[in-house]
């Protein structure tokens, strides 16, 4: 089976999910092929519009809060958005390619190539298997106006909005968010924290922020480093943001406890590491961390659909979270001191979690393509 997966550079998170599809296809000896669908039409065009999305996010994220509301009220499935026409525009490229490499099935977690595979639907000129999958606890603006062959959601709770906003019910499949294996897998803590350099017998505080660095990540760190008085360790990774790396390398260059990581391929192990995660609720890396089984301080969010995924984890006991810094701080240890606490979110999120997405979804596209194929 040949497999394009297509997203685009706005943020890690979806391309997380497409090289954990990626990863699950190899597995199974398929061949794939996972690209940025913008670089159709050059590095430019990809660059503009990951720039553009990036640059809302991290210097006015209010803006972008504001922009999602806009889309939440002007989304329908009774007509077409400027979004919609806008990756429209890219049908007959995107057809092309598809036709050159001969793939039997596409895959998307991203709303933009949804958009143009539904465009080229509508034109007669897709004519295999299409499959979305949606990367954050709640329907994002415009899905509605897409129409692929199924869609993969994060949890069975979400049927009734993708219903409300438009999606059929019998396309939903609740399968998950799809993970690398790495986060299905749990080494033993003391195994994780040799292999990590980390001490084994006291509690350790992992910090994330994202691909981008977004949130107030040195104030946090400050905060979080003056309240652990009893030898506590803290990781922090940067992601892609290497100026607040340097800031927090100097800021805490003579505490040896607060180790200062940019972007890694390591946080599996990180994660197994650790006793509690603080990170921003991106609908990736709270998935990583529910299938880790790791108890979870939900930080800022980015406007929009990270509040959705903030209040979806907190009203089934995923996560715990609160408006104010100190009082983030403040949750993190008390899910150290107090095991009730701790062992109920621990219970929840074995209800909850699904390590089984990316094989789910081959099974699925398996499924796609044997249908697809004459008898």
């Amino acid at each position: 089976m040949n497999i394009l997966i297509l997203s685009c550079d706005t943020g890690e998170g979806h391309n997380a999910a497409g090289k954990a599809i990626e990863e699950a296809a190899l597995l199974r000896g398929h061949t794939v092929t996972m690209m940025d669908m913008f670089l159709l039409s050059g590095k430019k065009t990809s660059h503009a519009v990951g720039g553009a999305y990036v640059g809302i996010v991290k210097h006015v994220p209010h803006l972008f809060g504001f922009l999602y509301k806009l889309g939440l009220t002007i989304s329908s499935a009774k007509r077409k958005s400027p979004v919609y026409y806008a990756n429209g525009l890219l049908a007959k490229k995107l057809s092309d390619y598809i036709e050159q490499n001969r793939f039997d099935v596409i895959v998307t977690p991203h709303l933009y190539p949804a958009e143009t595979l539904t465009k080229m639907k509508k034109n007669g000129i897709l004519s295999a298997p299409a499959v979305a999958v949606g990367t954050d606890y709640t329907c994002i603006p415009f899905w509605e106006e897409t129409n692929l062959d199924c869609y993969i959601i994060p949890h069975e709770d979400l049927i009734e909005e993708y219903v409300k906003r438009g999606v059929p019910a019998e396309k939903l499949l609740p399968y998950g968010i799809p993970v690398k294996q790495s986060f299905c897998q749990t080494a033993r803590r003391n195994e994780a924290r040799e292999k990590c350099a980390l001490p084994k017998d006291i509690p350790i505080f992992l910090v994330m922020s994202g691909s981008m660095g977004f949130g107030k990540l040195a104030v946090f760190s400050a905060e979080l480093a003056l309240r652990c008085k009893n030898g506590e360790h803290i990781i922090i990774i940067c992601g892609n943001n290497e100026k607040m790396r340097r800031i927090l390398k100097k800021e805490f260059y003579f505490n040896k406890r607060v180790h200062i990581l940019g972007y890694t391929n390591n946080v599996s192990l990180y994660m197994d590491a650790c006793d509690v995660i603080y990170t921003k609720p991106g609908g990736l890396t709270s998935t990583e961390a529910l299938v880790k089984n790791i108890p979870i301080v939900h930080t800022a969010p980015i406007p929009g659909c990270e509040t959705a995924n903030r209040n979806f984890f907190g009203a089934r006991h995923l996560s715990i979270s609160s408006r104010h810094l100190t009082k983030q701080v403040q949750l993190g240890k008390a899910l150290i001191n107090d095991e009730h606490l701790r062992n109920q979110m621990l219970s929840a999120q074995k209800v909850h979690r699904k390590p089984d997405c990316a094989m789910r979804i081959m099974d699925k596209l398996e499924e796609l393509v044997s249908q697809k194929k004459p008898v």
